[in-house]
């Protein structure tokens, strides 16, 4: 059984107000795919470290990447590269082959903080055969900013082998790369905070209309909620609490639907308090 974790650590600000990046990884617990949304590099607020580093401190043993949608100055004289960063981590049990950091469609709002979203998407060696995990955070402001966000998702999913690998074909020149080229599998799964409900037009433009006679019209070449695939309904489950309003289940796993069968449970960490948000689990037979 391989467990896959989704945990948006809110630059490990817990519900307390207090950072705390032990405490984010403890609510983790034994993941073996981890993707992690709001991690960020050199912020005074947040101690000025590199959480991705710290992080990947805290869990040995563990091949991690980072990609950052905000990129900005944080040098000084002493170190004159140093970036502060702020976007997605994958953390993997298995050696991570390749990874792309895919920047996600943004549309410049007039007096609304807008942040440049992106889709971290890393081909794992697990057990069985490689496969796709990727790490996602969509825009937080409405559905207008989110659904070509949501369009370019959907194309990296279900048409990446259009695309290729970060690196492919026939090497002219064997001392390029001294391994083999990493491959493209189709399988794909994409953990976040996706920012909208199971309600939403977001959510029936990537799986399929609802239809009254059959439910949701999954396609056989598609994707599919692992929320329901273990159970649950669709709108049950909330992700992100607040005191006052009804739950949100925002943070979503979808899977291609020829992983759908090895889907065997999903929960949320409901006891999680490091963060804003909830942590998700799925289990996925290998």
């Amino acid at each position: 059984m391989m467990r896959l974790a989704s945990y948006n650590i809110q630059y490990g600000k817990g519900k307390d107000d207090r950072f705390d990046l032990d405490r984010i990884v403890t609510e983790l617990g034994e993941a073996d795919l981890i993707a992690l949304q709001e991690v960020e590099t050199y912020a005074v607020r947040s101690g000025d470290v590199n959480q991705a580093v710290e992080i990947a401190a805290r869990s040995p043993g563990m091949y991690w990447v980072y990609g950052p949608g905000i990129d900005l100055n944080a040098s000084t004289l002493e170190v004159p590269g140093r970036r502060r960063q702020f976007g997605n981590m994958v953390l993997s049990r298995w050696p991570i082959l390749s990874s792309i950091n895919h920047t996600l469609p943004k549309i410049a709002l007039h007096g609304i903080f807008h942040l440049q979203r992106t889709l971290l998407e890393c081909v794992i060696d697990v057990p069985g055969g490689a496969l796709r995990f990727c790490s996602v955070h969509l825009d937080h402001v409405s559905m207008d900013t989110r659904m070509p966000q949501v369009d370019y998702m959907k194309n990296v999913l279900l048409r990446g082998h259009e695309r290729g690998a970060s690196a492919g074909g026939v090497l002219n020149d064997p001392t390029w790369f001294h391994k083999s080229l990493p491959p493209q599998p189709m399988a794909a799964i994409v953990m976040g905070d996706m920012n909208f409900t199971p309600g939403g037009s977001e959510y029936t433009a990537l799986l399929g209309d609802m239809s009254d006679l059959h439910g949701r019209t999954l396609r056989a070449h598609g994707l599919a909620d692992a929320w329901t695939l273990a159970g649950h309904e669709e709108g049950a489950g909330n992700t992100i609490p607040r005191e006052g309003r009804p739950p949100r289940r925002i943070d979503h796993c979808f899977v291609t639907t020829d992983l759908a069968d090895r889907v065997a449970g999903m929960t949320i960490g409901e006891d999680a308090v490091g963060s804003d948000h909830q942590p998700i689990f799925v289990h996925l037979k290998l």
